[in-house]
């Protein structure tokens, strides 16, 4: 699945670079509900959450839904100002955790859609049902609860991140506009996610920017404008906001991480065959040229020549010539690095 960016008569204007403090607060507190994730903040979350009032952890926990895996779309832009019934709808798709083929546009009034939030919410992990419950019990208490939690976050913690981080979102905002404006929107949106964007430009109808990600959604900014949003605390997240009637949003990482998917597995599967292995235990000691591989492997040049090619693809084996020698090693560090590769572009 992916989600599709559609640039057929789309200019840089169709896009404005715009920093959030409350989509960052909404990555901050999903670094705190899973810290297992995002190992780079295990420090910081275990001093946020040590020294945070009683309250604090109680909301963290109550009001998970909103920051998981469905970011609540009241954190971003062109939400503001909602009414109660919009607020119930939103915050019901984050307790089903998706909102492609739901309408919970009368989830207050409707119970055939109260059902089936009940329905939906109940096969997701604790608390996606007992939030599901208190907003069709009391939508009003539940939204005055959230506007009271993100309030205690600035006190407990957002002040000062915001702080810090703000002027790293603003830099970041700024070379994208420039990138807008230099290169094209097609430039810049593959900046976004070197390791899972391409561009795909069909033989018929317009290019566009296809992010791999696990749920589908075409956005096409020649109809509504998108907003792109940099953060430091939702890395390696790149998310989508495309919910239905409001402008979409990209809210992406500030240091997009360079692997993707295809690439993580790839390398996955380039040291399944067992000749490619035994050549890479080999120039894993000492690096060595493709004569010598060829003797102590038992294979031909052109055989050895082969897998090598396979593994400086992948970007696992470093070339050194020396004089009119050419020798090849096993990158250590590209390899130790194959488990977080493949960590992180599961996350992205």
């Amino acid at each position: 699945m992916s989600v599709v960016i559609v640039l057929g008569g789309v200019g840089p204007d169709r896009f404005a670079v715009t920093v959030s403090p409350l989509a960052e607060l909404a990555a901050c507190l999903h670094v705190l509900t899973g810290p297992d994730h995002h190992a780079e903040h295990a420090p910081w979350v275990g001093e946020v959450t040590a020294n945070a009032p009683p309250a604090f952890r109680t909301g963290l926990r109550r009001l998970a839904p909103l920051w998981n895996a469905l970011r609540w779309r009241g954190f971003y832009p062109g939400s503001d100002g909602m009414g109660l019934d919009t607020f119930a709808e939103l915050t019901a798709y984050t307790c089903a955790s998706g909102y492609t083929g739901f309408d919970f546009s009368r989830v207050r009034h409707d119970p055939e859609q109260a059902a089936l939030l009940r329905q939906t919410a109940s096969r997701l992990p604790d608390p996606h049902l007992r939030l599901a419950e208190d907003l069709l019990h009391d939508a009003e208490a539940v939204r005055a609860d959230v506007h009271a939690f993100v309030d205690l976050c600035r006190h407990v913690f957002f002040a000062d991140v915001w702080a810090r981080t703000e002027p790293l979102l603003t830099a970041a905002g700024h070379l994208l506009r420039q990138r807008l404006a230099d290169q094209g929107p097609a430039a810049a949106l593959l900046s976004l996610s070197p390791g899972s964007a391409r561009l795909v430009t069909p033989a018929s109808g317009p290019a566009r920017v296809v992010f791999d990600k696990v749920h589908h959604a075409v956005v096409s900014p020649a109809r509504t404008p998108v907003t792109l949003i940099p953060t430091r605390y939702g890395a390696p997240h790149l998310l989508v906001k495309n919910e239905p009637g409001l402008a979409p949003v990209v809210h992406f990482p500030v240091d997009a991480p360079d692997v993707g998917v295809t690439l993580a597995r790839s390398r996955l599967l380039g040291l399944t065959d067992p000749r490619r292995v035994r050549l890479c235990r080999l120039i894993a000691r000492q690096a060595m040229t493709t004569a010598d591989l060829a003797d102590r492997l038992s294979m031909t040049r052109p055989q050895v020549s082969r897998h090598l090619r396979v593994l400086r693809d992948l970007g696992l084996v470093r070339v050194e010539r020396n004089g009119r020698f050419v020798h090849y090693g096993l990158d250590l560090a590209a390899v130790e690095r194959i488990g977080q590769d493949v960590a992180t572009a599961l996350q992205h």
